[in-house]
């Protein structure tokens, strides 16, 4: 199997560049950096819970997650200025692609009832947010002792100008996007 990268560079970019008219392989869109946020919500006063969740965290991304605080207080969601409520991974580089390759061909895959991506998903900018409900899809749960299931959120982001050119480059990437929706 072919890494991400390699596929990036010997298919995507001379498909790209034939289709869009890209007059060098530098101006072909590409990924620039994967962020996976996950927020702690009800769990968020359960010491034990929270330290499970960036393990988790810790072993999908391969790298150590970074908390993230509230900026003003909520009353109605019982939160304090400086509160964590989530944590946040920044992939970029080798790690990204590692990220990005058991994501596609592993992960999506083993969702349940999926029938692709929606491409409304992609924005304006050409970033994809995928929500993933269950953290137990990824290879690196199988075999951990999960208690606590939580969900998490994969941005995908990208340099392409439009929605048009990133859902070209996702397609091509691999990312099993739904057709003619």
């Amino acid at each position: 199997m072919q890494s991400i990268k390699e596929k990036y560079n010997k298919e995507v970019v001379p498909k790209m560049t034939k289709e869009f008219g890209y007059k060098t392989p530098m101006a072909v869109p590409k990924i620039l950096k994967i962020v996976v946020n996950v927020g702690t919500g009800k769990m968020r006063d359960k010491k034990e819970a929270v330290e499970t969740v960036v393990k988790h965290l810790a072993l999908i991304t391969g790298q150590h997650a970074d908390p993230r605080a509230t900026k003003k207080a909520i009353a109605s969601f019982k939160t304090r200025e400086g509160m964590v409520i989530g944590y946040r991974v920044t992939l970029r580089g080798q790690r990204m692609y590692d990220f990005l390759s058991r994501l596609v061909n592993l992960a999506i895959p083993r969702m349940r009832d999926f029938r692709g991506i929606n491409p409304h998903a992609i924005d304006q900018g050409g970033n994809l947010t995928l929500g993933i409900r269950e953290h137990i899809i990824f290879p690196e749960m199988i075999g951990e002792d999960v208690r606590n299931i939580f969900g998490l959120e994969v941005t995908v982001v990208t340099n392409a100008k439009n929605r048009k050119e990133a859902e070209e480059l996702l397609r091509l990437i691999g990312f099993p996007l739904q057709k003619n929706v």
